[in-house]
């Protein structure tokens, strides 16, 4: 019987020790995993912000980011990305179709391409979404540039569309009407 309770205790203390090495291993897991998140994080803010920096996009204090772009350009930016965000999950077809309607509609090399599309993502996830940025943007773009900018907004976003699956969709037109009462156009 001694034995037979030696062995038992041997039992429980090896499956204590299986179990804590377990625990450890999860726990160091999970940090790992919290501080690639991290780095992740502190890469996207590096790009927003060397992307600001080119640009030249400064945030006034007390007011919203979409009311602090000063270039149409960026503006266009950041609508193209709500309207393509409004159609569903992008796919890398329209992505790309995006990038060119920018670089041909705008006049953009490639790299201030892809900074105008980094910080006007950035806009959007700072107005709260596609449709309040949609709002937002629009409504700027109309005070900086009433003129000029309509053109190239709606060939941009008419090559975003055509990139699409099979037309736009309802909340896309939506954001087209908005824009549209923004430019006071019906």
């Amino acid at each position: 019987y001694a034995s037979a309770e030696v062995t038992e205790h041997m039992m429980h203390i090896i499956l204590g020790l299986i179990g804590l090495i377990t625990v450890a291993y999860v726990w160091i897991w999970r940090m790992r995993s919290a501080a690639e998140m991290t780095q992740e994080l502190a890469g996207v803010a590096g790009d927003v912000m060397a992307a600001a920096r080119r640009l030249g996009f400064r945030r006034k204090l007390n007011l919203h980011p979409a009311e602090s772009v000063e270039e149409p350009k960026l503006a266009v930016g950041g609508l193209a990305a709500a309207f393509l965000e409004l159609g569903g999950l992008p796919t890398a077809e329209q992505q790309d179709a995006m990038m060119t309607a920018l670089q041909k509609h705008l006049d953009l090399r490639l790299k201030d391409a892809e900074e105008t599309l980094i910080l006007g993502r950035w806009l959007v996830g700072e107005s709260g979404g596609a449709v309040p940025a949609i709002s937002r943007l629009s409504r700027r773009l109309v005070k900086l540039d009433r003129a000029g900018s309509l053109t190239p907004l709606m060939a941009v976003l008419n090559d975003v569309a055509l990139a699409g699956r099979g037309g736009i969709s309802h909340r896309q037109r939506e954001a087209l009407e908005e824009i549209a009462t923004a430019y006071r156009v019906k």
